[in-house]
């Protein structure tokens, strides 16, 4: 496999986790009544497609093809977050949790990316900067949640 083509790979993974994250918060928004953490979530919705942006930019300049949309595993949270809400007396807190775990998992793949030594420095850079960025969403909402409960 062709280094442009590992990195490539590499970065569509992250590629689709950011839509799916961009889905997952405009879901969010959508089932809470709260307007300060629909802003949020729409916030976090729209930080998550700028990374997806910037993500496919640097898959173009490699001459590679970016991924298109989200993955299934995406939808079924999406799916599942949309379904417990109904169920669930507290929605929001249940959205709010769904949501860090959400941003936890894709911590973890930023964390697994970076790992890796093997990426230039403008992308290591970017995806280092994505990732303080989901850490900071993650204490956020744990700060939410705590005023929810």
């Amino acid at each position: 496999m062709k280094y442009t083509e590992e990195i490539s790979n590499k970065l569509n993974e992250l590629l689709v986790k950011n839509y799916d994250a961009e889905k997952g918060y405009l879901n969010a928004a959508k089932n809470v009544e709260s307007t300060n953490l629909r802003i949020f979530f729409k916030r976090r919705a729209t930080e998550r497609s700028e990374f997806a942006k910037q993500i496919r930019t640097e898959i173009l300049n490699y001459g590679e093809t970016p991924k298109e949309s989200g993955s299934f595993t995406g939808l079924m949270h999406r799916n599942w977050m949309s379904l417990k809400s109904m169920f669930t007396s507290n929605d929001e807190e249940a959205i709010l949790q769904e949501a860090i775990r959400g941003e936890e998992a894709s911590l973890k793949e930023y964390n697994d990316i970076l790992k890796d030594r093997t990426l230039p420095p403008s992308i290591d850079s970017m995806l280092f900067n994505q990732k303080n960025a989901i850490q900071a969403a993650i204490n956020s909402e744990k700060v939410h949640e705590e005023l929810v409960s």
